[in-house]
């Protein structure tokens, strides 16, 4: 999950030039916010490691997740 999303989107968006796409808004994404990411991937790791005794609760690689969040958000354009 990522703080502010909508807010950070709407400048990514703002900053591609030339074609829209997944691949080019998510480049932009980790070249602005690379902060963000990391934050995004730590937390990814911590929540893996913290299944109990062989219990787990399928997730998303962070890359994934912030992808599909991407489509999403793109498709509501």
């Amino acid at each position: 999950m990522i703080i502010e999303q909508e807010q950070k989107f709407k400048v990514v968006l703002s900053e591609i030039e030339g074609k829209i796409n997944e691949q080019s808004f998510f480049n932009k994404f980790l070249e602005l916010y690379p902060e963000v990411w990391k934050k995004h991937k730590i937390t990814f790791s911590k929540f893996n490691r913290s299944n109990q005794f062989g219990q787990t609760i399928p997730l998303p690689k962070p890359e994934v997740s912030l992808r599909k969040e991407i489509r999403i958000w793109l498709q509501k354009q």
